[in-house]
């Protein structure tokens, strides 16, 4: 019986069954193969080679279509031999195709050149097909959660202490607005790709076939393949792009880190309630308790992707002068790092549709803070001229339980001006919240208009 040790293909492996397609080995197999193969049908389309029959034709074109497990197993056994997982591939292939001049298959190449593209490819792949829609997903919930309480007021905390008040819609739609400036970068980042031999002059290409534009070549193949082209490379692809990539989703990841803890600390302040789904349990001992596992989990799960990326970030840029292989066992565990992230944000939209905003209690909290009128009263005041307003909203507040009797009496004791009298004895916390609402409209046009309905 198999048991992983990692909980990505253990404990949340059915959320996460659908990377296996992207970050598996398998998959990286057949990425290669799949690069090999149209290696293979560009070297024909010079006119420098020895033409593919019809019938070989056709098997590229079964293999290109169709990997099975049991064609994985098969280049697993043959590296069993080799030691060499590229080789592995490429005698694979010369097996299963049968082509007359086998010695096509591969031709020129080093390993790198099918691996950075191989990986490229998966990489890009994932990004399209489960990233993107998963942070617009995620974009959908908040954008939800912004227009329906874009104008129920809310308490704030700066330095963990009350501030002055938003509205719950407000708070949300800064996440939104973070989080849709890295979705535009992560879907417009194009990934680049090499294919220039062993030190990465074209030379053994041009040695065999001198009078031909290898350059071009490489530059056609790689674009080919909806990859931008790095003509200008040691053996192996310098990865810059990769490191755009994680440092891009480190962002992604630290936005999302901070919704979590802000959301755990709203749900232990009553701000939030979260709804008990029948059958769950929160405590082994204590009945009661519903715990914010969702956004924990995902908290748990960005630190670790975090630490990854960030290493991944850094560290795919470097390599011994022409080649080395320590990127090379970092790249295997792309997977993982994304895979913490890809969970991450899956538990966080987990917790956002089990939790409802506890208006009454966020007003009944600034109701109790009268104390938060100070900057209203102060700004007021100085701008009717009484220029120590600070100083006397200070006096009265700062350090103290404060009455709106106190904060009134204040106010005409600082001023004759009767309207500025009634817009000071006007003031409520729950209504000093500014434009609050028009920024929730603003963000939600924003990023709807990017990421549709």
């Amino acid at each position: 019986m198999n048991h992983p040790i990692s909980p990505l293909d253990g404990r949340y492996r059915a959320t996460l069954e659908p990377l296996a397609a992207y970050f598996s080995e398998a998959a990286l197999m057949r990425s290669r193969c799949l690069v090999e193969l149209r290696f293979l049908e560009a070297l024909g389309r010079t006119g420098r080679f020895p033409a593919l029959t019809a019938a070989e034709q056709e098997r590229v074109a079964q293999a290109a279509g169709s990997f099975t497990d049991a064609d994985f197993d098969r280049i697993k056994e043959i590296e069993r031999s080799t030691r060499h997982d590229v080789k592995a591939c490429e005698l694979y292939l010369i097996e299963r195709l049968q082509l007359r001049e086998p010695w096509l298959v591969h031709f020129g190449l080093t390993s790198e050149d099918t691996n950075n593209l191989a990986y490229s490819l998966l990489v890009r792949a994932y990004r399209d097909e489960q990233q993107l829609p998963l942070v617009r997903q995620l974009l959908r919930a908040l954008v939800a959660d912004v227009r329906a309480w874009s104008a129920v007021p809310f308490p704030t905390r700066t330095h963990g202490q009350p501030a002055s008040p938003s509205t719950a819609g407000k708070e949300l739609a800064v996440f939104v607005a973070r989080l849709l400036r890295q979705y535009r970068q992560l879907r417009d980042l194009d990934f680049r790709g090499k294919l220039s031999g062993a030190t990465g002059t074209y030379a053994a290409f041009m040695a065999a076939v001198p009078d031909y534009d290898w350059v071009a070549f490489s530059r056609d193949f790689v674009t080919s393949l909806g990859l931008q082209h790095n003509a200008v490379t040691t053996q192996i692809e310098d990865h810059d792009t990769w490191s755009e990539y994680f440092a891009v989703v480190q962002r992604v990841a630290a936005i999302v880190l901070d919704l979590d803890l802000d959301m755990w600390e709203y749900i232990s302040r009553g701000f939030f309630v979260q709804r008990a789904r029948p059958g769950d349990i929160g405590s082994s001992t204590m009945p009661h308790k519903v715990n914010p596992i969702n956004f924990e989990n995902s908290e748990g799960n960005l630190v670790l992707g975090l630490a990854l990326l960030g290493t991944m970030a850094q560290r795919f840029g470097h390599s011994r002068m022409q080649r080395d292989l320590s990127d090379s066992t970092i790249e295997r565990n792309i997977g993982v790092a994304l895979g913490h992230v890809h969970l991450a944000l899956t538990e966080t939209l987990r917790g956002l549709e089990r939790i409802d905003l506890a208006a009454a209690a966020c007003r009944a909290q600034l109701d109790a803070s009268p104390e938060l009128l100070a900057e209203p009263f102060q700004v007021i005041l100085k701008y009717a001229g009484v220029h120590d307003a600070y100083d006397r909203l200070k006096a009265l507040t700062r350090g103290t339980e404060v009455s709106r009797e106190q904060l009134d009496r204040l106010a005409r004791e600082s001023t004759d001006d009767p309207a500025v009298q009634r817009r000071l004895l006007g003031l409520t916390a729950p209504a000093y919240v500014g434009a609050a609402e028009r920024l929730c409209q603003q963000v939600v046009d924003e990023a709807l208009a990017e990421i549709g309905p």
